[in-house]
């Protein structure tokens, strides 16, 4: 699966690049209701889908704290090698 670094958190972003970009974005997700891993794995769906299912109401704060996660940069290393 291809990621990119998004540049903000969007409601029409999905769960599964957040939590894999951002692991720490998981502990705001459960404080907002939303279960964001299941047996080991993210859930399947936007983050709008999953608010309007667990019942969130207030979706814009969830994002704002998402950002500021995702303000502190992705939780990976890329290594590129030059191989001339």
């Amino acid at each position: 699966m291809y990621f990119f670094l998004m540049k903000k958190i969007t409601e029409e972003n999905t769960i599964e690049e957040i939590v894999t970009l951002y692991p720490d974005s998981v502990s705001i997700f459960f404080k907002y209701g939303i279960p964001a891993i299941s047996c080991g794995e993210p859930i399947w769906g936007t983050i709008k889908e999953n608010a309007l299912k667990y019942g969130v109401k207030e979706i814009d704060k969830l994002i704002d704290e998402l950002n500021k996660i995702a303000e502190k940069g992705p939780e990976f290393k890329m290594e590129f090698k030059n191989n001339s």
